[in-house]
């Protein structure tokens, strides 16, 4: 069995098996149908490259939907299985509050009031259960108004329903409100200073294939290990990356470098070369002589 190697020299076909596209999602489709397109261009592009892998999978990160714009990670291939690190992530929002009245002059203060811990029952048409729950409001900023019209951008925690926080600070301004325009700027690691459409993409495939240049590929399309980029990385010898390849968790011996975490924490580990090797739960001392240091929940290799 041969370990990935470093990002930065992968080939083509290896970038696309295990990648990530910051795609600037248009409105009308749904995230799913976007996806698709995209899982579907890969697999053509690599199938007429001759390659000898293919990309069978597609996953988007956070669903929004079909009107709303902006920031969909899709992962390619193995990546799909990096999906539960969005769920630990902030995302970002920009959306038009449309009040029934002129916004009040306290607005801002009135918004202000809503950052921090929140109660939310998602509502009916939902793919969760409706049950209270709380979900955590970052940062809320009013940055214009307009009569009727503001427009706030929201930083939250994942799976808060913007449409049910719209309703709720028009009953706090006293004013009602729903939710107008909506488009997500950050989905992390990702922000909208670096998405690509997916016309981006189909012509950067093209590229590759008709000209021998994949120059906008590796523009277009990152290795997966970018979705890591927030999270506590443990490095591990490669032998110790074999044995997780084969199901094993991360021992002790086999740690050569580790972030500050706490028990519990969602880890990555990468062997010395910076390739993503596991998702994992650090459930023991890195700097402990023997013994489980993390316990396997994906493994990427």
């Amino acid at each position: 069995m041969s370990l990935r190697g470093p990002p930065e020299d992968r080939s083509p076909a290896e970038l696309l098996a295990f990648g990530v596209v910051a795609l600037d999602k248009p409105p009308g489709p749904s995230s799913h149908q976007v996806s698709g397109w995209i899982r579907d261009a890969v697999a053509d592009a690599l199938e007429d490259a001759d390659a000898a892998t293919t990309v069978e999978k597609a996953a988007h990160a956070g669903t929004l939907d079909p009107k709303v714009t902006g920031c969909l990670p899709v992962m390619l291939g193995t990546a799909t299985r990096l999906a539960p690190v969005f769920l630990e992530g902030k995302k970002e929002y920009v959306t038009v509050l449309e009040c029934h009245a002129p916004v009040p002059a306290d607005a801002e203060a009135v918004i202000a009031e809503f950052e921090g811990e929140i109660y939310q029952k998602p509502p009916r048409k939902s793919a969760v259960a409706r049950r209270l729950r709380t979900r955590e409001i970052h940062a809320l900023e009013l940055l214009e108004t307009d009569d009727r019209q503001a427009l706030v951008r929201i930083r939250c925690e994942s799976g808060t329903y913007v449409r049910k926080l719209c309703h709720d600070l028009g009953l706090a301004l006293g004013t009602g409100a729903h939710m107008g325009d909506l488009r997500r700027t950050a989905t992390e690691p990702f922000d909208d200073r670096e998405l690509h459409s997916a016309y981006d993409l189909v012509d950067a495939l093209a590229f590759w294939l008709e000209d021998d240049d994949p120059g906008p590929l590796y523009d277009a399309v990152e290795p997966a290990e970018r979705i890591l980029a927030d999270l506590p990385a443990v490095t591990i010898a490669e032998s110790a990356a074999r044995e997780v390849a084969n199901g094993a968790p991360v021992y002790a011996p086999g740690v050569l470098e580790a972030d500050p975490a706490d028990c519990d924490d969602l880890v990555a580990c990468f062997t010395p070369n910076d390739a993503a090797v596991c998702l994992g739960r650090l459930v023991g001392d890195p700097d402990a002589d023997s013994g489980t240091v993390v316990d396997l929940e994906r493994v990427l290799v």
